[in-house]
Parts: structure tokens; sequence; C-alpha cells
């Protein structure tokens, strides 16, 4: 079959990642703010330009229409929402069982696969990225800045957003060495978040705008915005298959790593 020859057999060997989803559960329900540790600094900057800098900078165009500042910015950092609750699960914390419990010994021991642990922690770091990016949902339909219903389908644009930056940050998981490595975690997430059309549109990026287009934010970021808008084009799937085709890719190289490095 052709899917045996583009994905490899450690994603194909998948039995129950549920059984990993429900662990997660058990363990965070006695230290459920952790989970919401990543919400807040977007939420903080939410509040700032909402306060201070939207009277600044005033109203921006987008397909034409003119609409305030901090509106045009709140999408933005729901996004980001998105992508910090996935890439905190699905680093530090996965690095953690990895290496300092060695929670993967003990679950390959069991009927469980390297496909399941690829799955399972995948999946719950994108429930932890829904979660924030829910939570922020109900911040803009209490400030004012939800402009149309079709809002609610950008909780399947963080969705993808959660699935991308988490097949993503669990490859580059497995080839980290050491606490160390974790350095450059923010080196690369913080200029995606300053520079993915969050804060800014594409046109004022000029001729540096085909790179913005490169980060996978920059298309999580259109999806949130148009789903606030209410605004609908062809072009939007092209974003979304972007994230789908980096999540596929990020959740092949984790669950062949794991079969790897665990099972040599």
């Amino acid at each position: 079959m052709i899917t045996t020859r583009i994905l490899p057999s450690a994603l194909l060997d998948v039995r129950s990642p549920q059984r990993l989803l429900e662990r997660n559960a058990m363990v965070y329900r006695r230290s459920w703010m952790v989970i919401f540790s990543g919400f807040f600094e977007p939420l903080f900057y939410l509040l700032s330009i909402r306060i201070g800098l939207s009277a600044l900078v005033g109203d921006i165009e987008v397909g034409g229409k003119l609409i305030p500042y901090d509106e045009f910015v709140a999408p933005g950092l729901m996004a980001a929402a998105a992508m910090n609750g996935a890439v905190l699960e699905s680093t530090m914390n996965v690095f953690h069982k990895w290496r300092q419990a060695k929670l993967y010994d003990s679950i390959l021991a069991t009927p469980m696969s390297a496909g399941d642990i690829a799955i399972g922690e995948i999946g719950f770091a994108v429930i932890r990225g829904l979660m924030y990016s829910t939570a922020f949902i109900f911040t803009m339909l209490a400030l004012g800045m939800v402009k149309s219903a079709w809002i609610v389908m950008s909780v399947v644009a963080c969705a993808l957003i959660g699935f991308a930056f988490a097949s993503i940050g669990m490859a580059w998981t497995t080839y980290m060495r050491s606490w160390a490595d974790f350095e450059y975690v923010p080196a690369v997430t913080l200029p995606l978040f300053l520079f993915s059309a969050t804060f800014y549109p594409l046109s004022s990026y000029g001729s540096w705008s085909w790179v913005v287009q490169l980060s996978p934010l920059y298309h999580g970021v259109v999806l949130v915005r148009a789903s606030n808008l209410g605004e609908w084009s062809p072009s939007l799937v092209v974003h979304a298959g972007v994230l789908v085709g980096l999540s596929v890719v990020g959740m092949a190289v984790t669950a062949s790593r794991i079969k790897t490095l665990l099972l040599k």
C-alpha cells in the first residue's frame, strides 16, 4: 500500500494512544494551574495593547476593512497561545518524561507502541493548546473583540496550529541531549511570535514578506483572523494545508525516532 511507503512503520503500528492521554490527564489533575501557565503571556500582551497602544496606532486595514488595532492583534495572540501550549507540552515535558523519568521505556514494555507514544503525546499537546486558545476566545468575547459568529471555526484553526507545533516540537525534542538545548526553544518561538503578522499586516514587511510566510504561525494567524472576521477565501485551504503537512511530517519523524532510540 502507498501509506506503508510514505509513513514509517512505527506510525502505522498504533494500538491505544488514548491510554497515554488518560495518564497525562490524571497527572495534571492535581496541578491544573501548570496547564494554564503559558496562557497569561499573550493575555497580558492583549490587555496592554487594548489599554494603551491601540489608541496610538489607530485602525488597521484588513481585506478592505478598517478594524481597531487591538481587534487586529487579538486573533494573532490567540494563535500564539495555541502555539505556546503545544510547544511547552511537546518539548520540556516530553524531555522530562523521556530522559529523566524514563516513562517511555516503561510504556514500551507494555502492549503500547512507539506510534502510541507519538500520537498520545502530540494529542495531549494539541489539547493543551486548545485549552489556551479556547480560554482566549472567552477573553476576546468579554472585551468585545469578537466580530463574527464564525469565531467558533478558530478552534479548528488552533487545533491545526497546535498539531503542527506539537509534532515539530516533539520531533525536535528527540534530538535534544540535555536541558541546555532548551535555550533554542524561545530563540525560535519568540521570533515566530513577533514576526508572523501577529502585530503588523503582511504588507508592512515590504520585500521581506516572503520570509514571514515561511513561519508556520503565520498560516495559523491568517486562519484565526479570517474566522474572527467571518471572511473566507480559497487561499485559506492552502494555509490549512501547510499546517497539516507540517503535522504529518513531524509526527512521522517523532514515531520513527522513538522507535529507533528506545527499541534499538
